[in-house]
């Protein structure tokens, strides 16, 4: 088996830190060649490997603190994200805009909302480039300090009534920070989760980590407004109790960075560097060579981002709105529903790995669609039960396509260009979906004062997502590290038989 092994990698074979054979896709799980699987047989060290065992628990323990370190990266990035979103549709509107009738107010609000969404696709190119040449640990470091200042100085702006309008401008040069943060900290964290030799059979579950710091980040946010808003009324929480939140991301960004600051970079990045096979210009590179995966990539996000940010920032807005919900209730929803997705999104995650990334995804979207009407259905019967059934049910249908997105959106691009690449793709969807679909719903009730178009908006959303994804090929299988082939646009549609595998 070694000798196959060996015949059909040989261009391909390296030595490992210890001095034993280790092919280059860093791979220890079984590998296919020309649609031929191959077993590894040098992938467990025996006494003829003096040290592997020492190598290979070294390695399990740097990949568990990258996984560790992503995760509660993206989980203080996320807390500082929705923060903003959450506040934005409970008082920013009155604070910031008062001058305006409360339907303008509130679109304003949402606007400097969106701006936060418009500057994470030029994170991505820069933060990328930066993550692709010079590495990923040290990238992700400058953007969870570039958020978590901003988040800070959110919290310090003086209102209208203080400063007029600077107040306004203030804030929307803060958001567009914050949001110029984000758009580098995901594809580095996804990178950094998945680029080790470990969990190439499991990327699925090991990129759901990552995205788990979304409903964690949801989870930490809406609970700590909770909390803060039984501190006193309503003025006092428009007055002074929604910056507490903000101010309080001092001490967890310190967390994140000192954890952040002891990680060493991936197998993958380091191989491409001893190497020599980093890329000059990943941008340039990536659009170049990739950019139908970097538009599907955006595309399929648009049936799982657009929804969540209805199902959870516009919730708030349209419950106390249109169904005269309390507040702490919604809060209450919304924090059972973040609980819920701690399990659905590593677990989809995982079902994916034994499933199928692509097959999983479509039927996450597929269930989009179905649920797009249901959801309001339920929401408008303003029944305390039937809005948590609701709430809850929404999360999960999204992580549907949350869980597995990560690994999926990851394995289309190689690794000399993956952060960018994957960043971009991911942060353009951004600006497509995520951004517009408050203002859209706050838009489409207005004009048509019904529910019932924002349930067409999201079944449109799912429609464009399950499409896109019949046409992103499933690379689950293939290599993921310096080997993944150079040019992964070759294939202009995906195999037939992974396509129709869902009418089987």
């Amino acid at each position: 088996m070694r000798e196959t092994a060996r015949i059909v990698r040989q261009q391909s074979n390296t030595k490992d830190r210890c001095g034993h054979e280790r092919f280059a896709d860093d791979s220890t799980e079984p590998t296919r060649a020309r649609g031929m699987t191959i077993l590894l047989a040098d992938a467990t060290p025996g006494p003829a490997a003096p040290g592997a065992a020492a190598h290979f628990d070294r390695e399990r323990r740097q990949a568990r603190r990258a996984v560790l370190a992503a995760t509660i990266g993206t989980t203080i990035e996320w807390y500082d994200f929705y923060l903003y979103g959450l506040v934005a549709a409970l008082v920013f509107g009155k604070l910031y805009f008062p001058a305006f009738d409360p339907f303008a107010a509130t679109l304003l609000s949402f606007s400097t909302f969106f701006l936060g969404f418009i500057a994470r696709p030029l994170g991505a190119v820069v933060f990328g480039h930066f993550g692709d040449r010079i590495g990923r640990k040290r990238t992700l470091v400058a953007t969870l300090l570039l958020m978590g200042v901003s988040t800070v100085l959110i919290g310090l702006v003086p209102t209208y009534d203080s400063i007029g309008i600077r107040g306004a401008v203030a804030l929307t040069a803060l958001r567009l920070l914050q949001g110029f943060g984000v758009g580098g900290e995901w594809g580095g964290a996804v990178a950094t989760s998945t680029e080790w030799s470990r969990f190439a059979g499991r990327r699925g579950l090991a990129g759901s980590w990552p995205q788990f710091g979304s409903p964690l980040g949801m989870l930490l946010a809406v609970g700590v407004l909770t909390i803060v808003s039984r501190f006193g009324s309503p003025e006092w929480f428009e007055r002074v109790g929604w910056r507490i939140p903000f101010l309080l991301s001092a001490v967890l960004i310190g967390v994140g960075i000192a954890i952040r600051i002891g990680l060493t970079e991936t197998p993958v990045f380091s191989d491409l560097q001893a190497r020599h096979k980093l890329s000059v210009a990943p941008a340039l590179e990536a659009i170049r060579h990739h950019g139908r995966a970097i538009v599907l990539t955006c595309l399929i996000r648009s049936g799982q981002t657009a929804p969540f940010f209805l199902f959870s920032t516009f919730l708030l807005s349209y419950g106390t709105s249109q169904l005269h919900l309390s507040r702490p209730f919604l809060f209450n929803a919304v924090l059972a529903a973040s609980a819920v997705s701690l399990v659905t999104t590593p677990l989809f995650g995982y079902l994916s790995d034994r499933l199928g990334r692509r097959r999983f995804y479509i039927a996450g979207a597929a269930a989009m669609l179905a649920f797009a009407f249901p959801y309001y259905w339920l929401l408008n019967t303003a029944s305390s039960g039937l809005v948590v059934v609701a709430v809850i049910l929404s999360f999960v249908v999204h992580d549907m396509q949350y869980g597995p997105q990560a690994a999926f959106i990851a394995e289309a691009f190689p690794p000399n260009v993956r952060y960018t690449g994957s960043s971009l793709g991911y942060q353009l969807a951004s600006v497509t979906s995520a951004g517009p679909a408050p203002l859209v719903a706050t838009w489409l009730l207005h004009q048509f004062g019904t529910s019932f178009a924002i349930s067409c908006y999201i079944a449109i959303a799912a429609a464009i997502s399950l499409v896109a994804a019949l046409l992103m090929r499933d690379r689950a299988g293939e290599a993921y590290g310096v080997e993944a082939e150079s040019n992964r646009d070759t294939d202009p549609v995906a195999p037939v038989d992974h396509v129709t595998v869902l009418a089987s």
